[in-house]
């Protein structure tokens, strides 16, 4: 993640009108974090709501497997908007600065956000729209992604003393 530049964004055509509403509002009271997602917002493509594309896009209730900066472990979390907010273990709020970073990017995008009084970077991994337990499963369960082990360590496991 060295150097990453301003990915594109793209957001289905209802995700966009409410996201538009609620980061006004908040950016009217001087909510930085609501003039970020306004700014990104304003930079998107809008597509229909049922556009293919929008399969390997982060949208409103997506989840998003993804990576902070450069050593930190992979996450998994659902975007969902504010009212929606009920776990910090497994949601990210869209008007946070990490929420208002991962809405529409893509698979493969990185952006950098600024949080916490620094400039972190998030790379997005994978999105599902599925149900929770898919989430899971699919990251647990599949011992191969993309053609490699999930937890392949190279660790040859302990051995008797």
């Amino acid at each position: 993640m060295n150097n990453p530049s301003i990915p594109d964004v793209t957001l289905p055509a209802s995700d966009h009108r409410r996201l538009e509403r609620i980061a006004q509002v908040g950016a009217d009271h001087g909510d930085v974090d609501a003039r970020f997602l306004l700014s990104e917002i304003n930079r998107a493509e809008i597509v229909p709501d049922r556009a293919a594309r929008l399969d390997s896009i982060v949208t409103m209730g997506s989840w998003v497997t993804f990576w902070i900066t450069w050593d930190f472990p992979r996450e998994t979390r659902q975007l969902v908007y504010p009212e929606d907010y009920t776990s910090g273990r497994t949601q990210i709020p869209v008007m946070s600065p990490l929420g208002a970073a991962l809405v529409g990017l893509k698979v493969g995008s990185e952006i950098p956000f600024f949080t916490a009084g620094r400039t972190n970077v998030v790379r997005i991994e994978r999105v599902s729209r599925g149900d929770p337990n898919d989430v899971v499963r699919a990251l647990f369960c599949n011992p191969l992604v993309k053609g490699k082990e999930l937890f392949d360590d190279d660790d040859p496991e302990p051995t008797a003393a």
